[in-house]
């Protein structure tokens, strides 16, 4: 059941912040792309900030969307099938962006 989940959603190439750990362990072709995270041991190098920096960038208009959505409780009660809810998001995303940032 994971695996065929995991198949449909392996051409979407979801980001996530840091703190998500992906559905799988596959380096070579993740379904979920994370930035790099630094231990104690290990200090990130001047590239790895750069990929969390430029993953930063292209994720922060949607978590900034979301944000807004979640404030103004615009999706409480929404009550429809899931593709039909994704184009609305989609538009709902769309239209707060351009409010927020005018």
């Amino acid at each position: 059941m994971l695996g065929d989940a995991l198949e449909q959603v392996r051409q979407w190439r979801a980001e996530a912040d840091l703190g998500f750990r992906g559905l799988d362990n596959d380096v070579r072709d993740p379904v979920i792309v994370t930035g790099f995270t630094a231990t104690r041991a290990q200090k990130l190098t001047p590239g790895q900030k750069d990929a969390n920096r430029v993953l930063a960038t292209g994720r922060a208009p949607a978590e900034h969307g979301f944000a807004h959505l979640k404030n103004w409780r615009t999706l409480t009660k929404l009550r429809t099938d899931p593709a039909r809810a994704t184009h609305f998001l989609c538009a709902l995303l769309v239209l707060t962006n351009l409010e927020v940032n005018r």
